[in-house]
């Protein structure tokens, strides 16, 4: 039988992970062939159902299952999030990976394989936490204490799948524990019998639900989800559905006193909320810190080989850089231009995409930026950790159409490499796999999560202020890149705080700018585009603020495609690329799932409009 290592930092003494896969499912997304052989009386047992919690728990990774080791899977969601939006550019060349190009200007369509893949992946992670809880179910010997958080973390984790698969595709099917192969019952629908798109959110929130009323708020491996992230969880369906005063009320459990709230948040590790210094947020020597509500846990070194974060390792430097290869999700040169800001440290919500460009090598943008920007992304001449300046071209595989800059949030630094990157050599490029965690949602989420809800149910003051705290931690010189240092990769600074790398110039905004509705909502907005930037995030943003509306996500990536058609990028290559409102809002739902789901003549998965 097939080994599964443990990539997830759980280390959990006996468990039986070699049996995490045999059980999944199989047609389509619920049936599939089994890996091996299997012992049920080996599973129905504490120890072999803690295995089969530790394989869910490992598909956050979005790695493994039916999909195998995938890019359009990774936990970050960059070819969805990032890419798919103003973010980044697939990157490498045109042709390399080319299913993504019609993904990163808007002309996908259903037999695109890449989405197959995600669907393929978070619907085996919800098999895997339903696999949990059919044993659950089977076992009456396990004490009740543990009986209750074992199904509260399964059910926590078929909660996140299934999110993952409705901010996708908005109409999915709810897969629960009562569909499985040995009830033959796989042709799951999403429809109604009036053939109306079934709303799951319901079932997802009673998810979440279920885990905050039975998670402790304290877990024995920081890695696990607990009573806090669950909270957050909620929060963020509600948000999705634009409810905001229930949001609100979800986030004020969890906002400690500390940053005006009255709750009492907390990790897994029982380290209280708090925003911690920026590049934290994305070195592997300080995971898990008071900021990471919920991570994908990786690892590497440990034996897992592939199956740890492969789904981000195209995404370095291109050449002698760190990593060595591929050169894909190039920061785009909006994304740059938007952490430039005014005179008063503010940002340029309106002109920001104006001349000149920030490191454009004919004639660069001289004014003050955003110091998140070197953080967020490797540019010319800026210094990249320890690895020295970012060369010019030489880590962009295509200038012609990738830009100018690299990608950084989920890079090592050099005094990292062969202790936090892999020196496993099991396939290709074990040197584009680390120890950095994947952030899925963190701390500075919740304050901007939270300053949304305040603007439309409750104070503008406090929005403010849970705006301004994300913007004072960048603020902190003690956290900017300089030049003329020494970077410190324990601590994710550099020690001789003399020369700022630019012309860095960030402030809060100033009491009473958020009385201003429209206003504060634009400031919000841009907020979480910079905070979160290459982080999966922006298309998902974007599609949840236009809420099928039209007026938000289109304006804003055509508007952005017009701009980088006039740049040495992809769209100066693709000039048709154009964003469809009211479809392109959503992916469409994978023919290959259409076909199987629909094979005995029933219409049971309806393809998403426009499609």
């Amino acid at each position: 039988m097939k080994k599964i290592p443990v990539t997830y930092k759980l280390v959990l003494a006996g468990c039986l992970v070699t049996l995490v896969l045999v059980i999944a499912c199989g047609k389509g997304f619920l049936e599939k062939k089994p890996l091996g052989a299997y012992n049920p009386d080996q599973i129905l047992n504490q120890t072999g159902i803690e295995g089969l919690l530790v394989g869910a728990y490992h598909m956050v990774s979005g790695q493994g299952g039916a999909a195998g080791n995938s890019w359009g899977s990774a936990a970050s969601n960059w070819v969805f999030g990032s890419v798919a939006a103003d973010d980044s550019y697939k990157g490498s060349t045109p042709s390399d990976q080319g299913d993504i190009v019609p993904i990163e200007t808007w002309a996908y369509n259903a037999n695109n394989p890449y989405f197959n893949q995600k669907w393929q992946a978070v619907y085996d992670g919800a098999q895997r936490a339903n696999d949990v809880l059919r044993f659950l179910a089977k076992d009456t010997a396990i004490a009740a204490a543990d009986r209750k958080v074992m199904s509260a973390e399964a059910r926590f984790l078929r909660g996140h799948f299934h999110f993952e698969a409705k901010k996708m595709w908005n109409n999915v099917p709810y897969v629960d524990e009562t569909i499985s192969v040995a009830s033959n019952n796989v042709n799951v629908p999403n429809i109604d019998a009036s053939g109306n798109f079934i709303n799951i959110w319901p079932k997802i929130e009673a998810d979440f639900q279920y885990a905050i009323d039975n998670l402790p708020d304290v877990q024995p491996q920081k890695g696990r989800a607990n009573k806090s992230a669950a909270i957050a969880y909620l929060a963020k369906c509600l948000l999705y559905e634009h409810k905001f005063a229930e949001a609100k009320t979800q986030l004020d459990k969890i906002i400690p006193a500390a940053y005006g709230g009255t709750g009492a948040g907390k990790t897994a590790g029982g380290l209280d909320y708090k925003l911690v210094n920026f590049e934290d947020n994305f070195n592997a020597a300080t995971d898990n810190s008071a900021e990471s509500v919920f991570a994908y846990q990786a690892s590497v070194n440990d034996g897992s080989g592939t199956n740890g974060n492969y789904g981000d390792n195209l995404n370095f430097p291109n050449s002698a850089g760190p990593g060595g290869c591929c050169g894909f999700n190039n920061p785009s040169i909006s994304l740059a231009n938007s952490f430039k800001t005014d005179a008063n440290g503010l940002p340029l919500f309106d002109t920001y995409n104006a001349a000149p460009n920030v490191s454009d090598p004919a004639s660069p943008y001289t004014g003050t930026l955003d110091p998140r920007l070197d953080w967020t992304m490797g540019r010319p001449g800026i210094p990249f950790f320890d690895w020295g300046p970012t060369p010019v071209n030489t880590w962009i595989r295509d200038p012609g159409t990738d830009g100018y800059f690299s990608p950084k949030k989920n890079v090592y630094a050099k005094a990292q490499q062969n202790l936090l990157s892999s020196t496993e050599t099991s396939f290709w490029g074990p040197t584009q796999m680390d120890a950095n965690n994947v952030n899925l949602i963190r701390f500075s989420d919740i304050l901007l999560w939270a300053a949304e809800c305040e603007i439309e149910a409750g104070s503008a003051d406090k929005a403010l202020a849970y705006v301004n705290y994300v913007r004072n931690r960048a603020a902190d010189a003690s956290g900017w890149v300089y030049k003329n240092s020494e970077y410190d990769a324990s601590s994710g600074k550099y020690k001789t705080l003399t020369t700022p790398a630019d012309n860095y110039l960030i402030k809060p905004y100033p009491a009473g700018a958020f009385n201003d509705k429209a206003y504060a909502r634009k400031a919000i907005m841009f907020e979480r585009k910079l905070e979160l930037a290459m982080e999966g995030q922006r298309f998902f943003d974007l599609s949840r603020w236009d809420n099928n509306s039209g007026t938000i996500m289109g304006p804003v990536l055509n508007a952005y495609a017009t701009a980088e058609k006039a740049r040495p990028t992809i769209f100066a290559v693709n000039t048709s690329a154009t964003f469809t409102t009211k479809k392109n809002e959503y992916f469409p739902i994978p023919q290959a799932q259409i076909d199987v789901e629909n094979a005995t003549g029933t219409l049971n998965l309806k393809q998403n409009i426009g499609y």
